[in-house]
């Protein structure tokens, strides 16, 4: 753990440095979480591509005012989180505005299109068609609940780093994770309900 803390700060000193292998070296043992992380949140293959390329480039351009108070990889789930989220309230503005321009008759709108069937890449074959219903649950959930169960189910963090994370009490994690749960579970019972033949 000692060895490990101590490489970290070694690293840490190097991207502040400004050091490209540093750099290099990051986004290698890095780019699997942050790009799980916003596949989990977002639902869409590019789109969480897209978020990982400008979550890099803000840890690079803010390397600087990183305070070595948590780990790295918090600080880089931080900003992953950050910037899907924000992606999604932009993606919404979008298609309010679409929405409102259409009312209003305005002509060649681009339509917004959601991507069915979202799978993760993560998923076995047979376990796909259960995945996506899930993943479709996961997405109705309130942005902080399901931000709180991405990072405990797919990405592993404990409620003490997800507390970090999401800048809230280690109780307030453990009182989204459970609402999260209730409300999947009756999300889920209502598609079963409906689907049963």
């Amino acid at each position: 753990m000692q060895i490990q803390h101590l490489k970290e700060l070694e690293l840490i000193t190097e991207l502040k440095a400004g050091n490209q292998i540093a750099f290099k070296v990051l986004i290698k043992e890095q780019q699997g979480r942050v790009y799980n992380t916003a596949l989990g949140i977002l639902q869409n293959q590019q789109d969480a591509e897209d978020i990982s390329q400008e979550v890099f480039l803000s840890v690079f351009q803010n390397i600087n005012r990183f305070k070595i108070e948590s780990k790295l990889s918090t600080w880089i789930y931080s900003i992953t989180v950050a910037k899907s989220l924000e992606f999604i309230r932009s993606k919404k503005r979008k298609k309010r505005f679409a929405l409102i321009q259409n009312l209003f008759g305005a002509d060649n709108l681009e339509p917004i299109k959601d991507i069915p069937n979202f799978y993760h890449p993560g998923i076995q074959l047979e376990n796909k068609e259960r995945a996506a219903i899930l993943f479709a649950a996961i997405d109705k959930l309130p942005e902080n609940q399901k931000t709180a169960f991405i990072l405990h189910k797919t990405e592993d963090l404990s409620y003490a780093e997800i507390a970090v994370v999401m800048d809230v009490t280690i109780s307030s994690v453990e009182s989204l994770m459970f609402r999260a749960k209730q409300n999947l579970q009756k999300l889920l019972e209502d598609y079963y309900k409906k689907n049963e033949k």
